[in-house]
């Protein structure tokens, strides 16, 4: 998933050139070939939570990963683009999704995308989804306004990621400019054209991945309707 920013230790010191570098098809290309499967191949949980009551349409899956939120929209109807900047995720994304059957695979295309200068057009989908891309402020403003551009009047545009707080608690990159609050991801978005739906920080307890104990980490989730 392109943007996703677990991988690097919590301490430690990051220059221009590793931040860049961490954005790089190289880099994640080769983060997904050292991994016979680098996600769980579950759906994401507030994907699952905030999307399931909607009607099925036209679906844009941005940093699809291995593809397994876009193809749970698939199976729920949505005609579904996923793009990332990975081709060896694509083409892992593009392999589940056949063997799920000819019905999920009709149902969805995959793009090599970066997101960095990508714009996906006005008014494409009636559904955006963005989860965990975690970019630098300036190029992570950038890239959710065309996000939310791409919504035609009417849809949603959902947008989660770690939350700042859970930097020094899971091994994270100690680069706070990388992550946000959904209160900053409402910001970008005119109330004229736009209604929060979801505005929420919740937490759950899971193992450190380094020596098992519990901690809560808390995710930022952002849920917005265009109107129409």
């Amino acid at each position: 998933m392109a943007g996703h920013s677990d991988g690097h230790g919590a301490g430690g010191e990051y220059d221009e050139a590793q931040v860049a570098e961490m954005f790089s098809e190289a880099f994640w290309d080769e983060r997904y070939r050292s991994h016979d499967a680098l996600w769980s191949g579950n759906p994401n949980p507030y994907l699952v939570r905030e999307v399931a009551g909607l009607p099925p349409g036209r679906a844009l899956d941005a940093g699809c990963g291995e593809g397994a939120d876009a193809i749970w929209l698939a199976r729920r109807g949505w005609q579904v683009t996923g793009v990332d900047i990975s081709t060896v995720a694509l083409d892992r994304a593009r392999g589940h999704a056949e063997a799920a059957g000819p019905e999920i695979a009709a149902r969805t295309e995959w793009r090599p995308v970066d997101l960095f200068g990508w714009e996906p057009g006005q008014d494409e989908y009636d559904l955006v989804s963005a989860q965990y891309m975690h970019f630098p402020t300036g190029s992570r403003d950038v890239a959710f306004g065309h996000l939310a551009a791409a919504v035609r009047p009417g849809g949603t545009l959902l947008i989660v990621g770690h939350h700042p707080s859970d930097i020094g608690i899971m091994p994270r990159p100690p680069i706070p400019d990388l992550f946000f609050t959904a209160d900053e991801v409402a910001a970008l978005l005119d109330p004229a054209d736009w209604d929060v739906v979801t505005n929420a920080a919740p937490g759950r307890e899971t193992p450190h991945p380094e020596d098992g104990r519990l901690v809560t980490v808390h995710e930022t989730v952002l849920r917005a309707q265009r109107h129409r």
